[in-house]
Formats: C-alpha cells, sequence, structure tokens
C-alpha cells in the first residue's frame, strides 16, 4: 500500500482535495474525524472521558461536549494529557483497523493538518500539500467559516507557512482557481498515485 501524507495550511482546501481522493477511491483516514468518532455516545471512548472528567461535560443530547472539554483542558497540561491518553489510543487502533482492511495496492491517505509542524513527513512516501495564496485563505476563512480577518491571520500564523510546507511536498496542489481546475489535478495525482502503489505492490511480492 502507499501512504499518502495530505495536509495544507487552514482554507487552503485541503478538506475538498481529502474528498475528491476518496471519490476516487483512496482509503482516507481523517485523525481529527476519527477523534471525534471514538467519543460518541454510547461508545468506550465517552465513557472513559465522563469518568476522567465528570457528567458536566456531557450535552443535554447525551454528546460530548467539545467546548467546554477544549476550555478545561486548554491551560492544563496535565488535564489535556489525561484526554489525550484515552483518545490517541483509541484512535490508533481505528486507524490500523482501517489500514488492516485496505487492499494491497491501496493508496492510503492520511489527512493531517500539522504534518509539517509536528515533523511527520518522513513517515509517509508520498506527501501532498494543498497550496493557496495567504489573500485566499483570509477570504475563504471569512466567508466560509465566520472568521474576523484578524482571527483568520492568527491562526494561520501559528501554523507552518507555505514555503515550509512546500518544502515537505512531493506534490503540490494549487487551489487558487476553480473547482474544474482542481479536479484535473486530482485526476493527474490520482494517476501518479495509483501507477506508484501499483509498483510497490509488484516490489514486495
Amino acid at each position: 500500500m502507499l501512504k499518502v501524507g495530505l495536509t495544507g495550511g487552514i482554507g487552503a482546501g485541503k478538506s475538498a482535495v481529502s474528498a475528491l481522493l476518496a471519490e476516487r477511491g483512496a482509503v482516507v483516514i481523517d485523525a481529527d474525524k476519527i477523534a471525534r468518532e471514538v467519543v460518541e455516545p454510547g461508545t468506550p471512548g465517552l465513557a472513559a472521558v465522563v469518568a476522567e472528567f465528570g457528567e458536566d461535560v456531557l450535552l443535554p443530547s447525551g454528546g460530548l461536549d467539545r467546548e467546554k472539554v477544549g476550555r478545561i483542558v486548554f491551560n492544563d497540561p496535565d488535564r489535556l494529557a489525561a484526554l489525550n491518553a484515552i483518545v490517541h489510543p483509541l484512535v490508533g487502533e481505528r486507524m490500523q483497523e482501517l489500514m488492516d482492511a485496505a487492499p494491497d495496492d491501496a493508496v492510503v491517505v492520511y489527512d493531517v493538518p500539522l504534518l509539517v509542524e509536528n515533523g511527520l513527513a518522513s513517515m509517509y512516501d508520498e506527501v501532498v500539500v494543498v497550496d493557496a495564496p495567504e489573500e485566499v485563505q483570509v477570504e475563504r476563512l471569512v466567508e466560509h467559516r465566520g472568521m474576523t480577518e484578524e482571527d483568520a491571520r492568527a491562526r494561520m500564523a501559528n501554523q507552518a507557512s507555505r514555503e515550509e510546507r512546500r518544502a515537505v511536498a512531493t506534490h503540490v496542489i494549487d487551489n487558487s482557481g476553480t473547482l474544474d481546475d482542481l479536479k484535473a489535478q486530482v485526476d493527474a495525482l490520482w494517476e501518479t498515485l495509483t501507477e506508484r502503489a501499483a509498483a510497490k505492490k509488484d516490489a514486495a511480492e
């Protein structure tokens, strides 16, 4: 299987590329999404979080109040460590299950927002960076996520720079154009990735 790390700055359009790759047959492993799934109502994960943090972290619906948990752990390293000790192993198990279920010639795409910041590029056979000019990122965050321009720029300043991301990329997707432009780039990328995956499977046999 071919392991692909997918990353990009906030507002660059990583989620759109992830969805397009999934449509084309990629096995997409989204750690953030899995982290939400392992603490859904009725899961052992949620029960463990409630045992650690108390019933107060539940919404009236029985789901986890993420904002409240976020406030509890934000400035408290010990509480954050306690939360991570519950969630991270569950996420790891689920990611392993998805990998084990994938065929030998699969293209497995790991959606990793902080790939560059956490120095994870070497874990992957290929690194795909979704890139867009900073002004485009700001515009999208203001329009689609309701952020102020100041908030958007502050969030971007806390992430790796475009140059740092591009430096570790084996493929760069330019998402400053139309959706058709994006799809054409993803089609070309998919062709390359499937060829690499097939070659890797053949080499292993």
